[in-house]
């Protein structure tokens, strides 16, 4: 198995009612791909954090293996999803791949 966990600042010009939509639609659209996409095993996005955190929210995904990693990086429904609700919002994106 592979784990793939993203975490993301949006963009400081937002505003904290449009940051909470915005995880919402992102939360949404990357949940959404359960199902669709050969080798996720498992999707979830958290979009709720502690005063403490400097990321608004994270993505903790689960691939049979590297192999279904790369292509759900490539895989329309995903790119759709990054493309129209994550990429014109977020200033930083981290990303951490393991195996366990």
């Amino acid at each position: 198995m592979v784990k793939h966990i993203i975490l993301w600042k949006l963009k400081e010009e937002l505003t904290a009612e449009e940051k909470q939509k915005i995880k919402k639609g992102i939360k949404e659209g990357l949940e959404g791909l359960q199902g669709k996409i050969p080798g996720l095993v498992e999707i979830k996005v958290q979009i709720e954090s502690l005063a403490s955190s400097n990321a608004d929210l994270m993505l903790d995904s689960t691939f049979t293996d590297e192999a279904a990693l790369k292509g759900y990086s490539v895989h329309p429904a995903h790119v759709e999803v990054a493309d129209t609700k994550v990429r014109p919002y977020t200033q930083i994106r981290l990303c951490l791949d393991f195996t366990v």
